[in-house]
């Protein structure tokens, strides 16, 4: 017998419905579809032909600064800049309390939109590593229902003060599962590329994944991007590299950018968008036309390379709104990226979801035999339909266990 059975699922690519058998965390069994329905119990979920999915993957986002607009004051200008200059006003009166409150918040509000994936970037560049701390035990907390990888990221930059290089190096020695940059944001370019080494050579030494923030800027003259993609061709293991961000990419003329992606043909480093805050932030010096702010998401997928997409932040110094959905995300993408064609829709769907799991380097991610179970089921029958209405998930399952439930809303015109 097993724990739970899902009866007449849709999946993403299978044109015939099926039943997942649960038993011990594990997906048992996939089969033809029963042909009678089942009654909703806590052993059978009827999914009636709606979409089940894997789980969603948050690909990039800060959970050591959600929930905190405001404190201690807004972000007027809206700029990448105030956020980290509030930012730096807030986090020396960061307590381990206050960021895993926050932080779990923030999961368990993702949780409730299917995203059971989720890679966090931490500032280690307080001294104290409050926060590095907070998310290391809050990552264990958690591990029965969502899976959190963090990245060591030096907001201020490796070398714009002389503690930060060994503060760095400590988070990868307390833990955190990824080392992280900001070339751009370091003191002078060779500065910046110094960075990208020392990322790549602290990766190595102690067999982390890598995802730097780069060139987040409008600066077409910040190209890190080709630091980063010329560091994985000469060492290998490209597919354990993310690049965040990369707007200047769409500054970038077509020559250049069209040698890039010549290069990118030659490793598999992934890139990770983040289009709602870079919508937001990028451009802001711009009068008309105004730039979108955003990498070239779209030219990208077209020449094969890896691209997932972040949430970057939830009610933050940079971004005030944020719901933790990920389906929102891949709906803006649709939008700012013109992506539009109908296999474009199911390609950002994508991002969202296997994508995500290969920029985390997820081994069991996917519905399969002997794969955690890990499922969404969603009120709709395809991706396209889940993006058009913005679906929040009916179900969202956890190691087999019923996690999160949700009441679509309902409308009903009575004119």
């Amino acid at each position: 017998m097993s724990d739970l059975t899902l009866r007449r699922c849709r999946l993403q690519d299978q044109a015939d419905l099926v039943d997942v058998a649960i038993r011990n965390g594990v997906i048992d069994q996939i089969s033809p579809a029963s042909a009678q329905a089942a009654a909703i119990s806590d052993a059978e979920i009827d999914c009636a032909g709606k979409l089940v999915t894997p789980p969603f993957v948050e690909s990039h986002i800060h959970l050591d600064s959600v929930l905190a607009a405001g404190q201690p004051r807004f972000n007027q200008s809206g700029t990448l800049f105030e956020g980290i200059q509030i930012w730096g006003e807030r986090k020396g009166s960061l307590t381990r309390e206050d960021v895993k409150q926050r932080a779990r918040a923030a999961l368990e509000l993702m949780a409730t939109h299917g995203v059971l994936y989720v890679r966090t970037h931490v500032d280690v560049t307080e001294p104290r590593l409050v926060a590095l701390d907070a998310l290391l035990e809050l990552r264990e907390e958690v591990r029965d229902w969502t899976t959190v990888q963090i990245v060591a990221f030096p907001q201020d930059g490796i070398y714009s003060r002389p503690e930060n290089d060994g503060l760095l190096e400590e988070a990868l020695r307390r833990g955190a599962d990824a080392v992280g940059g900001i070339p751009h944001y370091e003191l002078t370019r060779e500065d910046g590329v110094r960075s990208v080494i020392r990322i790549f050579d602290l990766a190595d030494r102690y067999d982390r994944l890598i995802d730097i923030h780069c060139d987040e800027v409008d600066d077409e003259q910040s190209r890190f991007v080709e630091v980063i993609i010329a560091e994985a061709i000469k060492r290998g293991g490209g597919e354990r590299v993310s690049a965040s961000h990369t707007t200047a990419f769409g500054s970038y003329n077509d020559a250049y950018a069209y040698k890039l992606l010549g290069f990118l043909r030659r490793t598999n480093i992934n890139f990770i968008a983040n289009p709602l805050i870079n919508i937001t932030l990028q451009g802001r010096m711009d009068t008309y036309p105004k730039r979108r702010g955003l990498t070239r998401i779209k030219e990208l997928w077209q020449n094969g390379v890896n691209v997932s997409l972040g949430q970057d932040c939830i009610y933050d110094p940079w971004y005030i709104f944020g719901t933790g959905s990920m389906i929102g995300v891949a709906y803006m993408t649709v939008h700012v990226s013109q992506m539009t064609g109908l296999p474009e829709i199911d390609a950002c769907f994508d991002m969202i979801g296997k994508n995500g799991a290969k920029s985390l380097q997820i081994p069991d991610y996917g519905i399969a035999e002997g794969n955690p179970a890990n499922l969404v089921v969603m009120d709709v029958e395809t991706p396209f339909e889940a993006l058009r209405y913005q679906a929040i998930p009916a179900v969202v399952i956890s190691r087999g266990k019923v996690i999160a439930r949700n009441q679509a809303a309902q409308q009903k015109f009575v004119g």
